[in-house]
């Protein structure tokens, strides 16, 4: 019999709830999320994502699809990066939730980027493009919010060219015993305080601590993107595991 539960935090509910819930969060803490990413990571999420654009190299012509990219933190470094290169490099931003979405459009106004970027509304699980369309696909601290990450695994190799490049950055289970525990008290105890405090959503950053401890360690999301299809996949850690990036290839 096929399981129709999947987790929301440290709850059981059904696909469809959870959709949902994710969605109403999201909505609720997207003015928010840039200050809080800012104030949770001390700022060093700037760091990872800026290892993420090294990693993922970008050249000329490149043609990159960021999956749950809402305020475009990726799609703006990577343009920055691509800028010197003719012909040019693209982003297409893809989001499930409207309200994010539009906060990344409006930062993309206010900073002048409108060349060479586009915004999709969409599920990871089925996304409207073509096989064999980009070059790279990346997604960062989204692929948790996923409520049926096997599809959306299948749905990036999909999109992806022959050749195409698969990243994820997200947090991932810590490899220091000694960092473990002052971690999980800083994430239980102090994060959703932050939330009330700066979001004024206590509950959104209650999930987010919850399903960050619910996700998959290191070897068994490198398992399940290699299910998928990709090959050569591997992993780095960055701050003794509290994030990884993942990456793979489609050959």
């Amino acid at each position: 019999m096929i399981d129709s539960k999947t987790s929301f935090g440290f709850k059981d509910v059904s696909p469809d709830e959870k959709t949902d819930r994710v969605t109403d969060i999201f909505r609720r803490v997207a003015k928010s999320y840039d200050v809080m990413n800012d104030v949770m990571s001390l700022g060093v999420h700037r760091y990872w994502k800026n290892e993420l654009i090294q990693m993922l190299r970008p050249r000329s012509g490149m043609h990159l699809l960021d999956m749950a990219g809402g305020t475009g933190d990726i799609a703006f470094r990577f343009l920055e990066a691509s800028q010197k290169f003719t012909p040019a490099s693209q982003v297409n931003v893809c989001d499930m939730n409207d309200k994010m979405l539009a906060e990344g459009k409006r930062k993309a106004i206010n900073q002048g980027i409108l060349e060479n970027i586009s915004w999709t509304c969409c599920d990871a699980a089925s996304i409207p493009f073509a096989d064999n369309t980009f070059d790279a696909y990346t997604i960062s601290f989204g692929l948790r919010n996923v409520t049926k990450m096997e599809k959306a695994l299948k749905e990036a190799y999909r999109v992806l060219k022959p050749g195409g490049q698969f990243f994820c950055l997200e947090f991932s289970k810590v490899t220091s015993a000694s960092l473990e525990k002052l971690y999980d008290f800083y994430s239980f105890q102090i994060i959703p305080k932050m939330g009330s405090l700066i979001a004024n959503d206590k509950e959104a950053y209650q999930y987010l601590v919850e399903s960050i401890a619910r996700f998959p360690d290191q070897q068994t999301l490198a398992e399940r993107v290699t299910k998928a299809g990709f090959q050569q996949v591997t992993w780095r850690d960055m701050n003794q595991g509290i994030v990884a990036i993942h990456s793979g290839l489609k050959l």
